[in-house]
């Protein structure tokens, strides 16, 4: 199959330009300059007048939980990765705590099989790690899968690793990417004791932040940044929600940290508990104004390197119970690109920094094999984006099982019109091909 786009914009490697390119089955066989000569007859199956619209990269989320298996009831890799491409996104990794966790390699292993069949776009997952289960990763193959998971706070799945002693083996013998979730434990337990005393059970939301604090976080990150330099790690922090982080990471000088924040701490703060309530209860919490500025600040001088959403779908009903009922987490991977366009149109972004944290730095932290950038013998994974449109998500747009996004009612000025994912048009202007598989990701370390 040989599909041509035509007279796009091109968004790509920090540079902004009006360009066409050339499809040819998987791969995207040739990029041609508006000032290069175009042969007078493309070779073409398929050809997509781009003119006015902004062709990317397909975004690479490095951080989602779609909740198969046994948690199927609020999403599932199937309609999770529908709402992904229509969202941009063309590759996916996804987070161990499920049920059965993916604690070992079988189970792992299993979760690979259930995408190979159901995931529209690109996936790899992540091993859990435990306080028991230093040998299963050292059993791991870093070219085929993208890194192992550890939560130093607990959060949804109860795979909290509190023993120090298997913590620093983790640091010591890990082979590949680890990736953290910095709360720490015991700051959280006394602020919630805290507010149980003052509140009982009926805790407002809007001292989320508090009990989840900026303390636990910041305490968590230096003490995972302190393991990496101790054992020479490969470390990446996730979902950075303070200040204090950002003052953390801007005093390191160490290529092997990196970082990643969520376009929900980019948009909202403290304030929007009122209105919103559990739906934006997610872990790290959301904080406050200060915190959502440093984070951007972070993000536009490359101090923060990576946006990822943290998709964490749960039903509407259990998201309206009260404080202590309420789980954490919220739905986002159709959205995220949208949310960061947004802030591009805020001047808070430019759309070169949005395309660099959201395609090409996933694609080199995780050194992803031929992906992530707009180059010729690339697999071509593609979006491609109106940037001249008014919508809102609302109930009849939104594509998660859940069926809900704290998102929902922002007017939208950019929409994501066509995904390809591996050269295959899977997400047109509403409509999906549910034949499309996604492969596995391949790592080149």
């Amino acid at each position: 199959m040989r599909i041509f786009i035509k007279d796009a914009t091109i968004v790509n490697e920090g540079l902004s330009y009006e360009g066409s390119i050339l499809i040819v089955d998987d791969i995207i066989k040739h990029i041609f300059l508006k000032n290069s000569e175009l042969p007078e007859n493309i070779d073409a199956d398929e050809i997509i007048n781009a003119a006015g619209l902004i062709l990317i990269p397909g975004v690479i989320d490095d951080h989602v939980h779609f909740r198969e298996p046994g948690i199927t009831h609020k999403a599932d890799i199937r309609s999770e990765t529908i709402a992904a491409a229509a969202g941009g996104v063309t590759s996916f990794m996804d987070m161990p705590n499920t049920n059965p966790a993916a604690t070992n390699i079988e189970n792992l292993e299993k979760k690979y099989e259930t995408a190979s069949q159901k995931s529209l776009i690109n996936y790899s997952f992540y091993l859990g790690a435990t306080n028991q289960n230093i040998d299963e990763i050292k059993r791991i193959d870093a070219k085929n899968i993208c890194g192992i998971k550890i939560f130093m706070g607990s959060s949804t799945g109860n795979m909290l690793v509190d023993n120090e002693k298997s913590v620093e083996a983790i640091f010591e013998q890990s082979s590949v990417l680890i990736a953290v979730h910095c709360e720490n434990e015991n700051i959280i337990k006394n602020n919630l004791a805290y507010f149980k005393s003052k509140f009982n059970d009926n805790i407002p939301f809007e001292y989320h932040c508090k009990i989840r604090s900026d303390e636990a976080c910041a305490t968590s990150a230096k003490h995972a940044v302190e393991l990496a330099e101790k054992y020479n790690s490969r470390l990446h922090i996730l979902h950075i929600s303070t200040a204090k982080e950002v003052e953390i990471l801007t005093a390191l000088n160490n290529s092997r940290i990196s970082t990643e924040t969520c376009p929900h701490y980019l948009w909202f703060c403290n304030d929007d508990y009122k209105n919103l309530n559990g739906l934006i209860k997610c872990n790290p919490a959301i904080k406050t104004q200060t915190d959502r500025d440093a984070l951007r600040y972070a993000v536009s001088q490359g101090i923060i390197n990576v946006v990822a959403t943290d998709h964490a779908p749960h039903l509407l009903s259990e998201k309206s119970d009260n404080y202590l009922d309420c789980p954490s987490g919220l739905p986002s991977v159709q959205h995220s690109l949208n949310v960061m366009l947004e802030l591009v149109d805020k001047k808070v972004f430019t759309i070169e920094k949005v395309v660099e944290c959201m395609c090409h730095n996933p694609a080199k932290i995780f050194s992803v094999k031929n992906r992530g950038f707009i180059r010729e013998g690339y697999k071509a994974d593609i979006a491609l984006i109106n940037q001249n449109t008014r919508w809102k998500a609302d109930k009849s747009n939104i594509l998660y099982k859940c069926a809900w996004t704290p998102f929902e009612n922002i007017t939208f000025k950019t929409k994501v019109i066509h995904t390809f994912v591996n050269g295959k048009l899977v997400y047109s202007n509403g409509k999906i091909d549910d034949t499309a598989r996604g492969e596995r990701l391949i790592f080149d370390r």
